[in-house]
């Protein structure tokens, strides 16, 4: 009886032992679903953690792309332009003059949109160290201008004829922080960077002796370091770097920048070329993705998702910013009028910067509106291109030639913005010609790919057989009724002659 009851006593003992390793077995089973829950709720959270930095610095890094745009395509610019050992052609080391001589014919590709209505005196100088002097001599009375664009292409001064005068003129152009003294007689103009771009251009009527005349005057402007001022100057010559890519245009080579690359130039570029102080809100967001004032930016420091995030930015800002041609018309940036688009938001942006990335990408160095204007058209309405196999005609009412201080003209350009090759060696009209009117006093500009006949020949714009793009330039707009800045003035549209 009483190991009957030891038995049951063991068969309990054991009966509890299975039922308590059944219990933990379970608990252990229930605690491991548990911990998988949780391991796949913090992998999901840390999921979405990074899905949501990657989008924010994408985000951010789009902004910061259209941001920084400007900056980045004038150093590439200054890169190539500057690549040369002596001064030749449209090229010149830092600190020289490129002093172009003649218009350029049809076979000339260097850059698109060439004109034949002003000789460009241009240099690229760098005054991060000390200041540069620039000494114009009297232009007597010949309109021209010397406008200054920082390294954001923001043009911070313009001497010429409409602001200062055609009198002999000398300037210090100081970098930003600098102070000191400057020799009696010269004017200081701060520029917001160190990167500046003095793009001088000289009205030229392209006649043999207009040439000469203005190859003197030409000739007798420099540009020399303060420390070199008032005595012999000699500039030492460019130093050549084969690295640099000299075919490839420069909006390519800048679009072909991967995020890390891109924003590495940025940021070491930031270091001379320092933000306004306007742009505070946009520097602090620079931070987020790792882009800070005076620092070396490194992608290979960012988390992860941040450096995910930054490189899928490059495709989509600059879609952002050659999309707001259309969108600029929208907003009102941009104007569509008769067939022709302008705009008369250039020169000084402010924080309007996919304005001031899109006239970088299509118009680099444009003047401020009270000095240009370039109304372009691509055809006689919107839906429509201009073609050689095709008679056209702009008609200018009497007394409705575009009013402007400075000079007017419509150049033809071939369908990839180059001049187009024809028996007249003429690209384009101006007010520099003498038109024939009509009875009423109006006057047709003939824009055909045939002669109108030599009874016209004088209002005659040749075109090529095949498409083609007109493009206006307006030098000292009137600011008084009737304006182009005020609309008060619109350019007459083409139409396809009956």
């Amino acid at each position: 009886m009483q190991g009957k009851k030891l038995s049951l006593v063991a068969m309990a003992v054991v009966s509890a032992l299975t039922l308590g390793a059944c219990s933990k077995e379970a608990e252990t089973q229930v605690d491991r679903v548990a911990m998988e829950a949780k391991a796949k709720a913090e992998a999901a959270a840390k999921a979405a953690e990074a899905m949501a930095k990657e989008a924010e610095a994408r985000a951010i890094a789009i902004e910061a792309y259209v941001y920084a745009y400007p900056l980045v395509t004038m150093e590439m610019t200054r890169r190539i332009m500057t690549n040369v050992e002596t001064a030749a052609g449209s090229h010149a080391p830092m600190g020289q003059f490129v002093r172009m001589r003649s218009y350029p014919d049809a076979s000339y590709r260097d850059v698109t949109a060439p004109n034949a209505d002003t000789l460009y005196t241009t240099t690229w100088i760098d005054v991060s160290k000390e200041p540069w002097i620039l000494s114009l001599p009297d232009m007597k009375d010949r309109y021209f201008l010397f406008p200054m664009l920082d390294g954001w292409t923001n043009v911070f001064q313009v001497p010429g004829k409409r602001t200062t005068g055609t009198k002999a003129q000398t300037y210090a152009i100081t970098g930003p922080g600098w102070s000191g003294e400057l020799p009696p007689g010269v004017t200081e103009y701060k520029a917001p960077t160190g990167i500046v771009w003095i793009l001088g251009r000289i009205y030229c009527t392209g006649t043999p002796e207009d040439y000469k005349a203005v190859h003197a005057l030409q000739d007798k402007i420099s540009v020399v370091p303060l420390s070199a001022y008032g005595k012999p100057y000699t500039p030492a010559p460019g130093v050549v770097d084969p690295a640099i890519d000299m075919k490839t245009a420069v909006r390519e080579q800048v679009n072909a920048l991967d995020a890390a690359a891109y924003f590495k130039l940025f940021a070491e570029l930031l270091k001379s070329n320092p933000a306004a102080a306007d742009d505070a809100p946009m520097v602090d967001k620079l931070a987020k993705i790792g882009v800070v004032p005076g620092q070396d930016f490194d992608a290979a420091k960012l988390d992860p998702a941040v450096a995910k995030g930054l490189a899928g930015a490059p495709k989509p800002a600059q879609e952002v910013i050659m999309d707001w041609m259309k969108a600029g018309v929208v907003a009102g940036d941009f104007k569509l009028e008769n067939g022709w688009a302008f705009t008369t938001k250039t020169g000084l942006y402010g924080t309007h910067y996919v304005q001031r990335a899109l006239i970088t990408a299509i118009g680099l160095g444009a003047n401020r509106p009270e000095d240009a204007v370039y109304p372009t058209s691509t055809g006689p309405d919107i839906a429509a291109k201009y073609s050689g196999e095709k008679k056209y005609v702009m008609r200018f009412e009497k007394g409705q030639l575009p009013p402007v201080n400075g000079f007017w003209s419509l150049t033809m350009y071939d369908a990839d913005y180059f001049f187009v090759d024809n028996k007249l060696n003429r690209y384009n009209l101006s007010q520099r010609n003498k038109f024939k009117t009509n009875p009423d006093g109006s006057v047709d500009l003939y824009i055909q790919n045939e002669s109108p006949g030599k009874d016209k020949e004088s209002n005659w714009l040749p075109a090529p057989k095949g498409d083609f793009v007109l493009m206006m330039r307006l030098y000292w707009p009137k600011e008084q009724a009737p304006s182009i800045l005020d609309g008060s003035w619109k350019v007459p549209g083409v139409k396809e002659a009956s």
